[in-house]
């Protein structure tokens, strides 16, 4: 019987045969080439069915084992896409580079994000979502970290995740800067992965108290 490879960043699906990958692609933002490439790869290696996932990513299902070196050598990117126990890639809605309701420049925060903690390990996994306005087209308010835009700045919020228990997540902070932004996602990111303990961020908050994980982070 097969099992997941997370140096592949191959889960095994229902067949217990194939594999499943995810690639990374960073802020949902694609364009023709990678497109056709993705496209291709499929082609050369049978890959029947591809899933637009809700992190903005493409979902590859029902690759051999024997094929997976040579599908990311093709995709040209490294083994991985960023699962199991770790920051995962920002979701961004378009914010205001198109959209007309955005205020603030949600996929330039959520490319900025990436760079800095995409892929550092943590007791579960973390997930981000940054919205450019109230309307929370990113679903900011149902992620372990999600950001919404405004007029005076970036909301942060804090603890939520849908799933089997869904949370909705709390404001942290408000009016912040882009670099303010950075800054606390990482202190977060270590309270979080400090305390030990091997639940998703809004559990870990829930244990705590959230009085006191404020006070610990922004102090």
């Amino acid at each position: 019987m097969k099992e997941n490879i997370p140096e592949k960043g191959a889960s095994v699906q229902k067949d217990m045969e194939t594999y499943a990958i995810i690639p990374y692609i960073s802020r949902g933002i694609v364009d023709s080439a990678m497109l056709r490439k993705i496209a291709g790869v499929a082609d050369k290696y049978n890959i029947k069915i591809m899933k637009l996932t809700s992190e903005g990513r493409i979902s590859l299902h029902g690759i051999r084992e024997e094929d997976l070196d040579s599908v990311w050598e093709d995709l040209g990117m490294k083994p991985g896409g960023h699962l199991g126990k770790c920051v995962r890639p920002a979701k961004s809605c378009i914010g205001d580079i198109c959209c007309k309701k955005g205020y603030q420049n949600s996929v330039g925060m959520s490319q900025r994000i990436n760079e800095f903690y995409c892929g550092v390990p943590t007791p579960r996994k973390l997930k981000i979502a940054v919205s450019g306005c109230p309307n929370s087209c990113g679903e900011s308010a149902v992620r372990d970290i999600g950001l919404i835009g405004t007029g005076k700045g970036w909301k942060l919020l804090v603890g939520g995740n849908c799933g089997i228990k869904p949370r909705i997540a709390k404001l942290l902070a408000k009016n912040l800067s882009d670099d303010e932004v950075i800054a606390l996602i990482g202190k977060i990111i270590d309270y979080y992965s400090e305390q030990g303990v091997e639940k998703r961020v809004g559990a870990v908050i829930e244990k705590i108290g959230f009085e006191k994980f404020s006070q610990d982070v922004l102090g």
